[in-house]
């Protein structure tokens, strides 16, 4: 009998860290499992703005698959930060292969602290079409990308449409690191929320695809120029008005890319005090997650066969939601990480609990303050103060 205090916390925790395993493969195979049907005649013209800002390692394939889509009228459209960015001479070559649906502009005025929504803002003045969609230059997708996150748009009453994301190969331990949370915890989460909420109250990055009625009535993109995690704030403006926001069963391609593991934990941090920031008080309840964490340190505290066996059950959850999990996204070269698992696990954790403090982040060579609800606002260098 568990009589310690410490012991007798860390057995909830423990079992609402197993429920949430649990939950989350319940909800991951019923999502990934069922059929999302494509509504035939749906297809209103769309403009895809791809906002960049350097190489990527695999940016040919990536920008060339966004101009290769069986989807009747829509327009690529690339943003430039800078004349000198070296990514230009291979946008410039795909526009010269695709003239007829692939444009880019130079985007280099400056507006607001986020680059990625000022470059967006100024791509959008060029876009012609009714869907407006925002994806990351980042990723790969196929020839039915379009046509699959376009289908919920045959309902009047949807919004935006938004879908996940993963590295399905990575070949480098700081991107296994991150495709793992993103494929056994982030889309389960969202998917978690989702059910919770009764519908999706939120945007995901890498895609979000919005009418443009309902950009107009957000304010457009001058809205999120001072924000982080714009994605989630778009989303969040278009549920509060009334409209609904669609999880698409499509997994968009993510290069994690060559980042270091270092790297791969500070980015996230910065996601998490991000997070934070964007859902207040609902961030905290994330401490129920972690059956991993709470399980080892139970048995280590009380090491008995029983907290050995509890912490042994509790790992099989995790790792039968993570094989089906990884199967159901169309990732099974990720079970050659699985070894990574319990690392990722525990540094989630303390990821997690990072992001419980502090307000700055450091991202594209400034550090910045963030303020509730996203509001960013640049740190004078002589103030840096925690």
């Amino acid at each position: 009998m568990l009589r310690e205090l410490p012991g007798g916390l860390l057995l909830l925790l423990t079992l609402t860290g197993s429920l949430f395993y649990a939950v989350a493969l319940g909800v991951t195979w019923q999502f990934f499992s069922r059929k999302h049907p494509v509504v035939a005649g749906v297809a209103p013209s769309v403009s895809l703005l791809v906002p960049i800002c350097g190489l990527e390692a695999r940016a040919w394939q990536n920008w060339s698959s966004l101009c290769n889509q069986d989807y009747p009228t829509y327009e690529v459209l690339f943003g430039i930060q800078e004349p000198t960015d070296a990514a230009l001479a291979v946008v410039d070559e795909i526009c010269r292969r695709y003239p007829e649906r692939a444009r880019w502009y130079l985007c280099a005025e400056q507006h607001g602290f986020n680059p990625k929504a000022n470059n967006v803002f100024q791509l959008f003045r060029h876009a012609r079409y009714e869907i407006i969609v925002e994806v990351d230059s980042d990723v790969a997708v196929d020839r039915h990308y379009l046509q699959t996150i376009i289908a919920p748009f045959a309902d009047p009453q949807v919004g935006v449409v938004t879908c996940g994301y993963v590295d399905p190969n990575p070949q480098r331990l700081g991107a296994a690191f991150l495709a793992l949370g993103r494929c056994l915890d982030f889309i389960p989460g969202v998917l978690i929320a989702r059910r919770l909420d009764g519908g999706l109250r939120f945007a995901i990055g890498p895609t979000v695809a919005l009418r443009r009625q309902v950009l107009d009535q957000l304010g457009g993109f001058a809205a999120v120029l001072d924000r982080i995690g714009e994605d989630y704030y778009l989303g969040y403006r278009a549920w509060k008005l009334g409209y609904r926001v669609e999880l698409s069963p499509y997994i968009l391609q993510n290069d994690c890319g060559n980042d270091s593991f270092l790297k791969a934990v500070q980015r996230e941090l910065r996601w998490a005090r991000s997070i934070r920031c964007n859902r207040g008080n609902q961030y905290f309840g994330m401490v129920f997650m972690f059956g991993t964490v709470y399980s080892a340190l139970l048995w280590g505290l009380l090491p008995t066969p029983w907290t050995l066996g509890v912490f042994l059950g509790v790992q099989g959850i995790r790792w039968l939601q993570a094989i089906i999990s990884m199967i159901l996204m169309g990732t099974p070269r990720l079970l050659l990480w699985l070894w990574l698992l319990p690392l990722r696990d525990v540094m989630s954790f303390l990821i997690w609990l990072g992001g419980c403090f502090g307000n700055r982040i450091y991202w594209r060579g400034r550090w910045l303050r963030v303020s509730r609800h996203g509001q960013l606002q640049e740190i004078v260098k002589d103030s840096q103060e925690s």
